[in-house]
């Protein structure tokens, strides 16, 4: 029971502490005069992926490579199945009315990249240094098409919609700033210790690799905040917020999460266990076709259909 406790604080710990130096870092770029379009497609979405970061980088100084690869295989197939298909028993998500055709191109051709790479036997500093750059070049062309769509729109419209930034507070004295970024630096090691450690001892206790246990409770544990952030969306009737949270995320995941690590540790991987996996969290990415580019909303249907997928896949991969 304590180490089931100690999970969850672990989780606690990592989402909070990643909450605060998203919070402080935004806050110290505006402060500094870095532009808030640049932040928000950096920082934010760094700092949002730093929990999921920070657990595949111990899980891999640790000898743990299943950990570290298993959380981002399983957020991803839980961000398709679970983060989109439980907001759309709540609240139908009326995805045709937006175009996410370019972003879904580019996760595809990520995901198949990922696979790829991994189908050498590991990922090493090499394929570290072409995830990241892969990474750049789509955070470039983001930035010049956001660009060139506020240079397209009229004055007015820009006075109008100012970028919003997540975290962002004009008023937040230094003190403060200081104080989350400390708190997140400190929290985000400490919480992910915990977490690899309890969810190791998991695996050891129950008999099961430590893939399972990273592609089951570590990696739905990661994607709470994508969950949270997907439900809200989808009851404000923010359809491209919460398509474009979960193919953002994915992204992320596949390029940066695995990127960064494997310059820093080589990650072996156990490719016959890992097959299913792959194939699962690539197919469930194309399950999205019929929103993306046949301009079908995701309703309860849809959202019962995904999430009892999930539920079979976990029950497979613990069996």
């Amino acid at each position: 029971m304590l180490v089931w406790l100690m999970v969850v604080l672990g989780l606690v710990i990592l989402l909070l502490a990643g909450d605060m130096l998203v919070r402080g870092a935004v806050n110290l770029a505006l402060r500094v005069g870095i532009p808030a379009l640049l932040v928000s497609l950096t920082i934010v979405a760094f700092g949002t992926s730093a929990p999921e970061l920070l657990i595949s980088l111990k899980a891999a100084f640790q000898d743990k490579p299943g950990l570290a690869i298993g959380n981002v295989v399983g957020s991803n197939t839980a961000n398709i199945l679970l983060v989109l298909g439980i907001p759309a028993i709540l609240a139908t998500m009326h995805t045709s009315q937006c175009d996410t055709r370019k972003s879904f191109v580019t996760m595809i051709g990520a995901t198949l990249l990922f696979i790829l790479l991994a189908m050498r036997g590991q990922f090493d500093f090499l394929a570290g240094v072409v995830l990241l750059s892969v990474l750049a070049l789509i955070l470039m062309d983001q930035a010049r098409e956001a660009l060139r769509h506020r240079r397209d729109g009229s004055a007015a419209e820009d006075d109008e919609e100012e970028e919003e930034v997540e975290g962002a507070d004009p008023q937040m004295p230094w003190w403060k700033v200081a104080l989350y970024l400390v708190l997140g630096l400190v929290g985000l090691p400490f919480g992910a210790s915990i977490l690899v450690d309890s969810a190791s001892e998991i695996a050891r206790d129950y008999g099961i690799s430590e893939t399972v246990i990273g592609l089951t409770l570590v990696a739905l544990g990661t994607s709470l905040p994508e969950l949270a952030t997907t439900v809200m969306a989808a009851l404000r009737r923010q359809a491209d917020v919460a398509l474009g949270n979960v193919i953002g995320s994915n992204l992320f995941n596949l390029l940066a999460i695995i990127g960064v690590t494997s310059l820093f540790k080589q990650i072996p991987l156990d490719l016959p266990e890992l097959h299913f996996d792959f194939v699962v969290m690539l197919g469930a990415s194309l399950l999205l076709i019929p929103f993306v580019f046949l301009r079908r909303d995701i309703n309860r249907l849809w959202g019962i259909a995904l999430s009892a997928l999930y539920i079979l896949y976990v029950v497979i991969v613990l069996n």
